[in-house]
């Protein structure tokens, strides 16, 4: 299991941008995934963003080319930054990450075992 703490939300017109920040407990295995989620009421969680430990990320087609996944490990940091915001992007915010295997679907809620609490971000016409 892993804790995570997500900040970083808030309301921003359209066009603006966001970063979000899921500072995280540290990671006993090499192998890991973790990514974002979001998710908003009577909505299914969705996956956004996703980074594994070989380096690879992955972006739901809504978000590619606006958002992007990094993390600095220094820090225990997975950052989100968000460029080119519009309003169907309001939702809650979700980190997410699971420690010691492949992640065959990066995307997919079912993937991991630890999650924050979210942090919430508007985005307004």
């Amino acid at each position: 299991q892993v804790q995570l703490v997500e900040s970083g939300g808030g309301s921003v017109q359209a066009g603006g941008s966001v970063r979000l920040s899921c500072t995280h407990s540290r990671l006993t295995r090499s192998r890991f995934c973790m990514a974002w989620f979001r998710q908003g009421p009577a909505k299914e969680r969705e996956g956004v963003a996703a980074l594994t430990s070989d380096g690879k990320t992955m972006y739901a087609d809504s978000v590619k080319g606006r958002f992007s996944i990094s993390k600095e490990n220094a820090k225990n940091t997975l950052y989100l930054q968000m460029n080119g915001l519009k309003p169907e992007d309001t939702d809650m915010y979700y980190c997410a990450a699971v420690l010691g295997r492949h992640c065959f679907a990066p995307l997919r809620p079912y993937e991991y075992e630890s999650w924050g609490r979210g942090t919430q971000v508007a985005v307004s016409s």
